[in-house]
């Protein structure tokens, strides 16, 4: 079972991955990040995701009632030439944290890196 710095090799493995992080959205913090950011700062791109991530959890339209029992699974942000996975990530202690990966449109596949990003996520280990 990886831990964070084997997750984040992990999602920058994904073919077309520009940048990965692993972001505390509670805090606004990047509690790892590797490769090139998008904004040049890995601390200003994890308060922009933590920024996004809150206006999807806080909305009614994404969460309404009959979606509590399912909470929110990613969040896919489509770009000129590339795309932004964020997965929420469950802990087993009161944590909220969100992987976050910028994924090159012309050099990525979508579909299989939200199911790799899914995978590393259920496999992350914080200890």
């Amino acid at each position: 079972m990886p831990g964070i710095d084997e997750c984040l090799a992990g999602a920058m493995s994904i073919s077309g991955a520009r940048s990965a992080s692993l972001v505390d959205w509670s805090s606004g913090l990047a509690l790892g990040s590797l490769g090139e950011c998008p904004t040049g700062d890995h601390e200003t791109a994890a308060a922009e995701t933590t920024d996004l991530v809150r206006a999807a959890v806080e909305s009614q339209t994404f969460t309404g009632a009959e979606d509590r029992r399912s909470p929110l699974q990613d969040v896919i942000v489509t770009a000129g030439r590339s795309y932004h996975l964020i997965c929420f990530i469950d802990t087993v202690f009161d944590s909220r944290l969100v992987l976050h990966l910028w994924l090159d449109r012309a050099q990525g596949n979508l579909a299989a890196a939200r199911y790799r990003l899914q995978a590393l996520a259920e496999e992350l280990v914080l200890g």
